[in-house]
């Protein structure tokens, strides 16, 4: 599964370490709908690497893992976005922090209540979304498996 490639990827990146990762959703697509749903999750990650540093990792493992960016929210093997930098406020050309759109998007902020610390800021609205997302089904979100990280049999369970 490519997720798991990713992780795997990110885990064993230099100044990089995958903490805690989400559940996986599967999620009707957003902007271009003329394709099929996509599989979304979030990792928290422990990283020595600024955040712009970290982007630039994330493009790179996106192009090792096949993506081709044809057109804007088209059909894409992976997008690997990073959401939040601890509390960290930026706004430049390549990288706005946090994510300038995360809190509008269910999709992003179902598996995002899931790895966010205790006391974070965002953790209450996140799984105020999270809620009424899951037990309304009206933004597309349904839980579609569950990742063992770091299991002694494999990274995802079944």
């Amino acid at each position: 599964m490519m997720l798991a490639s990713a992780l795997q990827l990110l885990d064993g990146a230099e100044g990089v370490e995958v903490m805690q990762v989400s559940s996986v959703y599967e999620t009707d697509p957003v902007g271009y709908a003329d394709q099929p749903a996509f599989l979304n999750m979030t990792a928290a990650l422990s990283t020595a690497l600024e955040p712009l540093e970290l982007l630039r990792l994330l493009l790179k493992l996106e192009l090792e893992l096949g993506r081709v960016r044809e057109f804007r929210n088209g059909p894409r093997v992976i997008d690997l976005d990073l959401l939040l930098v601890d509390d960290v406020s930026l706004s430049l050309p390549e990288l706005e922090l946090p994510h300038p759109r995360m809190l509008d998007r269910a999709f992003v902020m179902v598996p995002l209540s899931e790895v966010l610390e205790k006391g974070h800021p965002l953790l209450e609205q996140a799984k105020a979304m999270a809620g009424a997302a899951l037990r309304d089904g009206k933004e597309g979100i349904v839980l579609w498996n569950t990742i063992n990280w770091r299991s002694a049999s494999a990274p995802f369970g079944s």
